[in-house]
């Protein structure tokens, strides 16, 4: 019992580690290798104390006691991350890579102590169990087997059942209770008192995973934390790391001064009226709302692979006020492979903070989506930059180059380049008089589009779904900024029409 209950605890662990961490950090796989590489780390050493410990002092008492230590710590983690991870984001704040790297190491640390003790059960049992060398490799071998058939049930429940049903928090107090429970029949029944006090702690309420004023609504999805915050006359999205905008709703007007007012001035490119248009990564629907004001021809797609996303895009951005979007919950690129349909216009704007999926950025999705595409349609992409460091877009417009017979770029704003790509080459004279056309609302948006578009050509190595290294350059980009300690704010059209 106290090897198979510890499997669990260890793997549910770390499942929610994602968890708690996503909010500020995301869930790149660079966050995930920072997880798991914890979570191994911390079982090698519990092994290596556990052995050392069981050879002099081979206590079914002091092993159950370990264990009740181990629950103990696993449901303290979710009350302690809190100061922890508030200094992680303000370490963020301050753009400091020093406080970043730091209050990363610090929330990491929250969950090495538990996972250390969980890791020490193993080899204490199997000291405990043999009785000679003649079964002591079938008895290992029934205790490694326990264990790891405890990390499948520790795997698997919290991510399928638990986590989506109940949350994190009382996922992380449950398994903590359900840890406790093996050690009672090892140290007495008065010690059930641990886990039953332990699952006292399910009736505390979650509270909210970062106190933000102006939070109108907030909830923990099937993929990430959900924010919506309301300040001023703006309301505003927040997934996982909290930093970011991903959508923006203003009542007077569709318009945002952000990014997404560059896809306003995809459309006009065509030189024709967009009829069939595919976003992917809708979001809160702020572009499918413009795109209703704007361009109420438009039959639309749009794409969330998050169903909770695209339902606060409903009660909070305007998403319905669009009556001719069609909402798909699912990944962008299966999406774009399972479909049947030829667009006008495939927009892009998947690109969760800070990193770009990789397989959204290959030669092989650009494929794709020209096969997608109309003979004469155009894809359009959002592309994180920072001032002065443009390498992130420049991989990817020159990739994309390697399959589009013209592509074109607008550094639009400080931190986002729009990035095009036409199935149909156009002269340069020819694209800025059809920016020209934009309505009225876009032309100041679209005159910059005109006088600042640049050629792309392909690069010398596309990336493709084997390499793609969007997280060593994207780490890069934000390692350098962040030691120029710049931070400034601007708006790319008025919000409100003249």
């Amino acid at each position: 019992m106290l090897v198979f209950f510890a499997g669990i605890g260890s793997m549910a662990t770390e499942m929610c580690a994602s968890r708690l961490l996503a909010p500020f950090f995301g869930s790149s796989t660079v966050v995930w290798a920072n997880i798991i590489g914890l979570v191994l780390a911390a079982l090698s050493v519990g092994y290596w104390i556990g052995g050392r410990l069981a050879d002099r002092r081979p206590s079914p008492a002091l092993l159950g006691r370990l264990v009740l230590a181990g629950a103990a710590l696993v449901a303290l983690v979710p009350f302690a991350a809190a100061p922890f991870l508030e200094l992680a984001v303000s370490g963020i704040d301050s753009v400091s890579v020093g406080a970043v790297v730091g209050s990363f190491v610090a929330s990491l640390a929250l969950f090495a102590p538990p996972v250390v003790l969980l890791g020490m059960v193993t080899p204490f049992a199997v000291r405990l169990g043999v009785s000679g060398v003649d079964d002591a490799g079938s008895f290992a071998g029934r205790v490694f087997a326990l264990s790891t058939v405890g990390s499948l049930l520790g795997t698997f429940v919290p991510a399928l059942v638990t986590i989506p049903l109940v949350g994190t928090q009382r996922t992380l107090i449950g398994a903590a209770a359900v840890i406790a429970a093996g050690a009672v029949p090892v140290l007495g029944r008065r010690w059930a008192v641990v886990p039953l006090a332990i699952a006292a702690l399910l009736l505390v309420p979650p509270g909210m995973v970062k106190a933000t004023p102006g939070v109108l609504h907030e909830e923990e999805s099937t993929y990430q934390f959900i924010q919506v915050v309301e300040r001023g006359d703006e309301r505003r999205l927040y997934l996982n790391e909290g930093h970011a905008i991903h959508s923006v709703w203003r009542a007077a007007t569709p318009l945002t001064g952000g990014e997404w007012d560059m896809f306003l001035c995809a459309p006009p490119l065509l030189g024709r009226e967009a009829r069939e248009v595919a976003i992917l990564g809708s979001a809160g629907g702020t572009t499918a709302r413009a795109y209703g004001a704007y361009y109420p021809g438009a039959r639309i797609d749009a794409v969330e692979i998050d169903g909770a996303v695209s339902e606060v895009g409903r009660a909070w951005f305007g998403l319905a006020e669009n009556p001719r979007v069609t909402v798909h919950t699912a990944d962008a690129r299966p999406f774009l492979l399972s479909s049947t349909r030829r667009y006008d216009l495939i927009l892009i704007d998947a690109y969760r903070q800070p990193y770009v999926p990789f397989y959204l950025a290959t030669r092989e999705f650009f494929s794709l989506a020209r096969e997608r595409l109309t003979d004469d349609g155009v894809i359009a992409l959002n592309v994180s930059t920072v001032p002065g460091d443009t390498r992130l877009a420049e991989a990817i417009a020159g990739t994309l180059a390697a399959e589009f017979p013209q592509v074109v770029t607008w550094q639009a704003l400080r931190f986002n380049q729009f990035v095009v790509g036409l199935a149909t080459p156009q002269p340069a004279a020819r694209l800025r008089a059809r920016l020209l056309e934009t309505p009225v609302d876009i032309l100041p948006a679209a005159r910059l589009f005109a006088a600042q578009l640049r050629p792309a050509s392909a690069v010398a190595r596309p990336w493709t779904d084997d390499r793609a290294p969007v997280e060593w350059i994207t780490d890069r980009m934000i390692a350098a900024y962040a030691m120029r300690g710049a931070d400034e704010s601007e708006e790319l059209l008025p919000t409100a029409p003249d």
